[in-house]
């Protein structure tokens, strides 16, 4: 089975390691899609982004639980474009996008599972730190 899950991952830390190692025991392949620099400005002009999309992509490929790593626009459009079984989110993925991409699995018969979030650890949090 093939398991995808979306994120900007530019604050790349322990919780999204976690999210990959739980989600790629979901299934026996695991697709994580990274969002395109220029989509997350369109919604967030201000984002200071630590990595390129080249540069966030390429960490998340070093890691042993991904299998295939690609970029992204916007979820709700773009998994209508992947081969996948599970559609793995975050807690904290709740947006109006993220809402229309679960109602498309569900409606495409592709099971959706929401993970907690990692104890004591967010990206929003790394950045309030800095």
């Amino acid at each position: 089975m093939k398991v995808v899950t979306f994120g900007v991952y530019d604050y790349l830390h322990y919780g999204h390691l976690k999210l990959f190692e739980r989600a790629s025991k979901l299934g026996d392949y695991l697709i994580v899609a990274v969002q395109k620099d220029e989509e997350i400005h369109k919604t967030k002009p201000d984002a200071k982004m630590l990595y390129s999309l080249e540069q966030r992509m390429e960490f998340i490929g070093a890691i042993r639980f991904v299998d295939k790593v690609i970029p992204y626009t916007q979820v709700d459009i773009d998994i209508k474009t992947i081969d996948f079984d599970v559609f793995v989110l975050g807690e904290d993925q709740n947006h109006a996008g993220f809402q229309r991409a679960i109602e498309w699995a569900k409606a495409n018969n592709k099971e959706v599972i929401r993970l907690e979030r990692t104890k004591d650890i967010s990206s929003s949090q790394i950045k309030k730190d800095k």
